[in-house]
């Protein structure tokens, strides 16, 4: 997943996460509200990208079940004839009103995949490095019928993986971890026999644990550093102009903590000037606060190389995202691929945004039927927008006619 950890612009975080039911259950369900062409601003939608997009979501869902046909007449139709496109998406989809109980308007915030200045080499230009999985590290899952129990036993399956097992040498304690951790993947380093938590970020930046991670590259700057870990993939410009394409690979097993919480809190910035670049500006004000701030979040991202550096990050579905038409969503409410039509306003402004995206990543901060983050894309404009998007939006998913929500999910 992105992700998906993680995974999402996860600083601000200063918005509660909805607590909503799972679809079907009472006061949960999306509603069918008809064709396309009745929602909000759709006569206004250029539609050639947004079916680029979905071609890519086809990647992964065309063998799901009420795919297949929208698929293959999907990959038939031209991106640049824009009367077939339209047609496509008004006659094959019906559009769902996604609502949190009584509430059908929610959080939207933005990501983006950062641009950061590196090396291959240690410089005292360039001294922070970008971590791999260290070799000490290891996962394991448990299912919800071990989550109660206090000690189990796992045995190595492979590199940085524990599997349960009876007959394993290795004893894993849920209750030894996190909260907010306990009874999912657990992560950890042995001791002996037995799992522990992982170092936390605070540790990591001391040292710990480390010793034995491949660096995947050197930059130039700890404060894009821990943005490119908030974001889960990235580029890194080398000295000889070329680039470094990186991607989530693991997390060390701690939740997320917004930084641009605790310095509201803290009473250091109002939540109107908590954005990513008003976080940027604090650490500027205060180099010698930078560690800990950064200490508040215990989460830490190891990350692994991608293969080449043109297309955009992977997200949970599997394919490559794309700028302004990808977004991650909670995908207990909204099936991964399908096609969400969003209706929110353009960062710090009043300004319509409405547009045809597709659920293509997940996020840990991404909880609740009417909750998504907008993927902007790659570099300096993107990372403007992202940092800034806190907006309130509405969201419909359109799936394939006489297939609904229940099915699809």
């Amino acid at each position: 997943m992105l992700r998906k950890w993680l995974l999402l612009l996860l600083v601000i975080g200063l918005a509660a996460c909805s607590t909503s039911s799972p679809p079907g259950k009472p006061g949960g369900g999306p509603r069918d509200t008809g064709t396309p062409n009745a929602l909000p601003a759709w006569g206004q939608q250029e539609l050639g990208d947004t079916l680029a997009a979905l071609k890519q979501s086809c990647k992964a869902i065309a063998k799901k079940p009420g795919w297949a046909d929208v698929c293959r007449q999907a990959d038939g139709i031209s991106n640049e004839n824009a009367p077939a496109v339209r047609q496509f998406f008004e006659n094959r989809f019906a559009a769902w009103k996604v609502n949190d109980g009584s509430r059908d308007s929610g959080l939207i915030t933005g990501y983006y995949e950062p641009l950061l200045s590196g090396s291959r080499m240690r410089s005292a230009r360039t001294p922070w490095p970008v971590y791999g999985i260290p070799a000490d590290f290891y996962s394991v899952d448990v299912p919800q019928a071990a989550r109660g129990k206090s000690s189990l036993m796992a045995r190595r399956s492979g590199p940085n993986r524990l599997t349960l097992s009876p007959t394993g040498d290795i004893e894993v304690r849920p209750a030894d971890f996190p909260a907010d951790a306990r009874g999912t993947r657990l992560k950890g380093r042995l001791d002996g026999k037995r799992l522990l938590p992982y170092y936390t970020r605070a540790e990591i930046n001391q040292g710990k644990g480390v010793a034995n991670a491949p660096i995947l590259a050197w930059v130039e700057d700890p404060v894009e550093l821990f943005f490119l870990q908030v974001q889960g993939s990235g580029r890194i410009q080398l000295d000889d102009g070329s680039f470094v394409h990186i991607g989530y690979a693991e997390q060390n097993g701690y939740g997320y903590q917004s930084i641009g919480k605790w310095l509201v809190d803290k009473g250091e910035l109002t939540m109107s000037n908590a954005s990513m670049q008003g976080i940027k500006d604090w650490l500027a004000r205060n180099p010698q606060r930078q560690q800990e701030l950064f200490a508040v979040n215990p989460s830490y991202v190891f990350f692994k190389t991608l293969p080449g550096d043109n297309g955009g990050p992977v997200g949970a579905l599997g394919v490559p995202l794309t700028g302004g038409y990808s977004i991650a969503v909670d995908p207990r409410y909204i099936p991964l691929g399908a096609p969400v039509y969003l209706v929110t306003t353009w960062p710090h402004s009043s300004q319509p945004l409405a547009r045809l995206v597709h659920a293509q990543d997940t996020g840990s901060a991404i909880k609740g039927a009417v909750r998504a983050d907008f993927f902007w894309g790659y570099g300096t404009e993107a990372g403007m927008y992202a940092g800034r998007m806190k907006q309130q939006g509405n969201l419909w998913m359109l799936l394939p006619k006489g297939m609904n929500p229940s099915q699809a999910l």
